[in-house]
């Protein structure tokens, strides 16, 4: 005799994906603000951010590209970023200097099934564990969830890049596991860390990171009174 077999299946979508891709429009946060990627207006203050402070190359370590020889290479590299679409390039422009001293972009989009990836992030050593960078980072996750009506955020690293790892962490991205020999990065093998945040988390994180922005939680002289703490 035959049995009905009752087959497990997922919950059935309600709200469809909007599918909307990124349009570069600028986005303004508290402390700093992002802009379309810009060769002519970004590149002098991106390479000045770095040039010095960092001539060992360490910010490139993980990233498929850099260290860069001089101003022209970069220039020539940042000009090719600028015209890319999928990923979409950002300059993070510091509010209280007006100069820009990192980069990040949205890429991968997956239209009809509502997920997106933030990456390409590398933030000058000046910018580094600031409050500014948070905010940058915050930034991206809201426009994502919040405007282009995302289900899933992504956050991808190298599974060695330790930094990386901890910033997917402390702002709330969930880890899903190493995906081995998943590169070749400059050479070298490089397994991938794999992070998420879904929609329904999506409202906690963000009250969080709000919490965290807030002026009262900075001394005088931008330090943090209490740390950002999600989950």
């Amino acid at each position: 005799m035959n049995k009905h077999i009752q087959r497990a299946v997922g919950e059935i979508v309600e709200n469809t994906p909007p599918g909307i891709a990124p349009d570069l429009r600028p986005l303004f946060g508290r402390w700093v603000r992002l802009e379309p990627l810009s060769a002519e207006k970004h590149a002098q203050d991106l390479y000045d951010s770095f040039k010095d402070s960092d001539p060992e190359g360490h910010i490139w370590t993980y990233l498929a590209y850099g260290p860069f020889a001089d101003f022209r290479s970069f220039r020539s590299w940042l000009l090719e970023r600028e015209l890319s679409r999928d990923p979409w390039f950002y300059a993070f422009v510091r509010r209280d200097t007006g100069k820009a001293a990192g980069m990040g972009a949205f890429m991968r989009l997956d239209a009809a099934n509502g997920v997106i990836e933030i990456g390409h992030i590398w933030l000058s050593p000046g910018l580094q564990k600031t409050r500014e960078a948070t905010d940058a980072i915050f930034l991206m996750m809201r426009h994502a969830f919040d405007e282009l009506g995302v289900r899933r955020l992504e956050w991808k690293c190298d599974a060695l890049n330790a930094p990386s790892r901890a910033a997917a962490k402390r702002f709330g991205f969930t880890f899903e596991g190493i995906f081995r020999q998943h590169l070749i990065v400059k050479g070298r093998n490089r397994d991938t860390a794999w992070y998420s945040i879904i929609d329904k988390e999506w409202p906690a994180i963000r009250k969080a990171f709000q919490e965290w922005l807030k002026d009262e939680n900075f001394d005088a002289e931008g330090r943090q009174k209490r740390k950002l703490s999600i989950g």
